[in-house]
C-alpha cells in the first residue's frame, strides 16, 4: 500500500513538472514578443534568487522576500502593470519572475516556510 501510495506521489510530481515546463515555455514565447535581443532572457533568469538575501535578516524575513519574488501572482502582476503602463522593463521583470518560478518548481524548489530555506511547499529540500 505505501509503495502505491510512493508511486502515484512519484507520478504527481512529475505531472506537477510538466505543467511548470509549460508554463516555462509560455514565459520564452512570450518573451519571444518583446523587443528585446535573446541574450537578455539567460542573463536575467537567475536575478530573482537575489531575494534570497533577505536570508540575512532571518528565515522568517528571507521566506517573505524570497516568496514575493518567486510568487506567479508577483510575476503575473508585474507584467500587467508594465503592459498597461507602456513600460517594456517592467514586462520582461514579469516575463523574467514568471520564467524563474516555473524553473524552479521544475526542479523541486517551491515557496518557502519561515522556519527553514529547506522546508518548501513542494517538500524539504535535500530530503531533510
Amino acid at each position: 500500500m505505501v509503495e502505491a501510495t510512493e508511486k502515484a506521489f512519484q507520478t504527481m510530481k512529475n505531472v506537477v513538472r510538466l505543467e511548470e515546463l509549460a508554463m516555462f515555455l509560455l514565459a520564452v514565447f512570450v518573451f519571444a514578443q518583446t523587443a528585446f535581443a535573446w541574450w537578455w532572457f539567460p542573463l536575467l533568469l537567475l536575478v530573482p534568487d537575489l531575494s534570497m538575501i533577505g536570508y540575512a535578516f532571518g528565515n522568517k524575513t528571507g521566506a517573505v522576500v524570497y516568496n514575493i519574488f518567486h510568487h506567479k501572482a508577483t510575476a503575473i502582476g508585474v507584467f500587467i502593470a508594465g503592459s498597461l503602463a507602456g513600460i517594456p522593463w517592467l514586462e520582461l521583470a514579469g516575463i523574467i519572475l514568471f520564467a524563474h518560478s516555473s524553473m524552479d518548481r521544475i526542479f523541486g524548489y517551491g515557496l518557502k516556510f519561515s522556519d527553514s530555506f529547506k522546508h518548501t511547499h513542494l517538500a524539504r529540500i535535500g530530503g531533510e
